[in-house]
């Protein structure tokens, strides 16, 4: 793997002696895939709950919600 040098800077932040630099770069990758596939179902999920408010399918009181966000200032 070739890696470019805002990369390689950041790496070096991270961990500038690691035991075993290719080990490093993939358990940083599955960790930003993790992150990854958990931000893309947390807007599945807030696209499906949106879309049942929409639709109905959820009773959504909007006066309280703008009553509870005022408060928090």
């Amino acid at each position: 793997m070739t890696l470019d040098h805002e990369f390689e800077r950041e790496l070096a932040a991270h961990d500038p002696a690691p035991t075993s630099r290719s080990r490093l770069i993939r358990d940083m990758a599955l960790r930003g895939l993790h992150a990854e596939r958990e931000a893309r179902e947390r807007a599945r999920e807030a696209t499906d709950y949106l879309g049942a408010v929409s639709s109905g399918a959820v009773d959504y009181d909007f006066g309280e919600a703008r009553r509870a966000y005022e408060e928090r200032g």
